[in-house]
């Protein structure tokens, strides 16, 4: 599994274009979010990730996130086992984006 550090997020976007698939749920995605320029974000909980997979793009680099990284995992390897190549995960989730990147991101 690819994991991709909450430091090296922007710069991988900005090599590889990618969206970023926010599997948290919905309270949680408005209380923090991640938002970088010019990349796309979708969110889709955890739980709804198999009936939701047609609005994916297998050929799309997707970087998974949630709060940690534990439940973006469980997506990653599902993604994989359903023939998506370039899925990465998020390292320490949006907590770590929180306390190394962008400090005004709430932590939660």
């Amino acid at each position: 599994m690819k994991q991709l550090a909450a430091r090296d997020l922007q710069a991988h976007c900005a090599a590889t274009p990618s969206l970023l698939l926010d599997v948290r749920e919905d309270w949680e995605v408005e209380t923090a979010a991640i938002r970088l320029a010019g990349v796309p974000a979708k969110h889709i909980p955890l739980s709804r990730i198999p009936e939701r997979l047609g609005e994916l793009d297998p050929a799309q680099p997707v970087v998974c996130i949630c709060h940690h990284g534990v439940r973006s995992r469980q997506v990653v390897a599902f993604l994989e086992r359903h023939g998506y190549e370039s899925v990465y995960n998020l390292a320490g989730g949006i907590d770590a984006w929180s306390t190394q990147v962008d400090r005004t991101v709430p932590r939660y």
